[in-house]
């Protein structure tokens, strides 16, 4: 999400256990995936893994039938976002057209920075459940709706709670706030402490955050960029995702799921906005986020030796998305440097609306849905990027 600020211009199963041999030929199954990339190395593998996938295919519709986990929390930025800020008083919102025009079934604006569902959304649908988090903002998140976990992203919000009060948006530590009424509201819910302990210790915990701290924070205010290099700003950033982090786990949380930052220089806005006029992605921009990416993988490793019963996984966003972008014939897409709204190179939440003009008629061979968020097409390749990364947290 990128606008500038104004000071600056019903209950589930239980989880199921899977068999070693089960898990083994999940992990397996990745290769399959190679699928999509036309090399001799990938085409022998994905050869050979053919079987593996079906054995994917068919835990994917077991976990609908059965129900992997009990409960999905979400937490952080526009990405995950499921309609928070739509009662807020920010201009980072996207409840209204034609934002949700082919989210099914009924194909309306529910508050998603997206034309469809988010990738969160078809992770939610193959772990085996039949609605999707709701919002903890909206009306929809109330009595049984709540046994199946909730969303507390908010665009624009990011690791630092700074960036989230510059658009007005939830800050992490608001979420988790808004996390531990959640809790007590379940505890009600589910029919006491130890049914409501169990949800929590059994879900899955997805946090989606960064990007906005750079693009909508660092990278534009002179004063933070000019005060912090790059590489400590990443290691301030860092610091907040360990706190974050630990704080979940002394909630009760033991599975938690964190995505990378994406090829932040290959956003449409990003490209506009810091390109010098060029139509490729911005190397500074991407080896920032390179750099962060190893940063984070050795933060979450560091939490995991303190905390032997935790699960923690980070999901690589960048080279899936960064495949999309640069190889989209590969993928089914055919443009990858302009969004489908608009003029495709700079318009997202209020700027993308139903007088954009330019706005494409099907957005499915489109990357990006608006210059900083990827379409539901998009959307459906990253999810089952991270299905494979996040069998640990499920096995």
């Amino acid at each position: 999400m990128l606008i500038t600020p104004a000071v600056n211009m019903t209950p589930s199963p239980p989880k199921p256990s899977i068999t070693k041999a089960g898990k083994e030929n999940l992990i397996a199954s990745n290769s399959a995936l190679l699928l999509r990339r036309p090399n001799r190395m990938a085409m022998a593998a994905a050869s050979a893994s053919l079987g593996l996938m079906a054995v994917w295919l068919a835990m994917v519709a077991g976990a609908r039938a059965q129900g992997l986990v009990p409960a999905v929390m979400i937490f952080g930025d526009s990405v995950v976002d499921a309609g928070n800020n739509n009662g807020l008083l920010t201009l980072v919102r996207a409840n209204f057209p034609p934002y949700g025009r082919d989210f099914a079934p009924r194909r309306y604006p529910t508050g998603r920075f997206c034309n469809g569902k988010l990738a969160t959304d078809f992770v939610v649908e193959n772990l085996g459940f039949s609605t999707y988090p709701p919002a903890y903002l909206s009306r929809d998140a109330a009595g049984k709706n709540l046994l199946a976990g909730a969303n507390f992203a908010s665009a624009a919000s990011g690791y630092l709670d700074r960036t989230a009060n510059l658009y007005q948006a939830i800050s992490l530590t608001q979420q988790l706030e808004n996390y531990r009424e959640y809790q007590s509201k379940l505890e009600q819910i589910a029919g006491g402490r130890e049914k409501a302990a169990g949800i929590i210790s059994g879900g899955i915990n997805i946090l989606s955050a960064g990007n906005s701290d750079y693009v909508q924070n660092y990278y534009i205010d002179p004063l933070l960029n000019g005060a912090y290099t790059a590489d400590q700003f990443a290691d301030l950033l860092l610091s907040s995702f360990s706190s974050f982090v630990q704080n979940l786990y002394s909630l009760g949380a033991r599975m938690i799921g964190v995505t990378s930052l994406p090829p932040m220089g290959c956003l449409p806005a990003a490209i506009t906005l810091f390109g010098g006029g060029s139509n490729y992605c911005v190397d500074r921009l991407n080896n920032d986020a390179v750099s962060f990416n190893k940063k984070l993988n050795t933060a979450a490793e560091n939490i995991k030796k303190s905390r032997s019963d935790l699960k923690l996984v980070v999901f690589d966003v960048y080279n899936p998305l960064l495949d999309l972008i640069k190889k989209p014939e590969n993928n089914g897409f055919f443009e990858a440097r302009k969004a489908c709204c608009g003029t495709g190179t700079i318009e997202t939440a209020l700027l993308c609306n139903a007088g954009s003009p330019g706005t494409c008629a099907n957005a499915t061979g489109y990357v990006f849905w608006d210059s900083f968020h990827p379409s539901e097409a998009a959307n459906k390749v990253l999810a089952d990027a991270l299905l494979l990364q996040g069998i640990e947290l499920i096995s």
